[in-house]
């Protein structure tokens, strides 16, 4: 089941709430009882773990890897991939 993030503009309440994607959204705050309760667009978390699709089509490949042309772990610690990928 999905978490989605609500706040009360009234009273600043933020919360998550553990719902099914067809439950109704949630209309009042569970502190002040407003009305103004509102879900907010916030960005999913989730991992990729095991022998699917990422680790066979994506994971190989690393574009720090291909713009500096190094393999120095000493050169890539300051990159996005820090030289962990699979690719150094």
């Amino acid at each position: 089941m999905p978490i989605y993030e609500y706040r009360c503009p009234d009273c600043g309440l933020q919360k998550d709430h553990l719902q099914r994607h067809n439950d109704p959204a949630i209309s009042a705050c569970p502190v002040c009882g407003s009305e103004a309760y509102n879900k907010q667009l916030s960005a999913a978390g989730f991992q990729l773990k095991g022998s699917g699709w990422y680790a066979t089509d994506f994971k190989g490949t690393c574009p720090v890897a291909k713009a500096d042309n190094s393999s120095d772990s000493s050169t890539l610690a300051g990159t996005p991939c820090g030289g962990s990928c699979a690719c150094h």
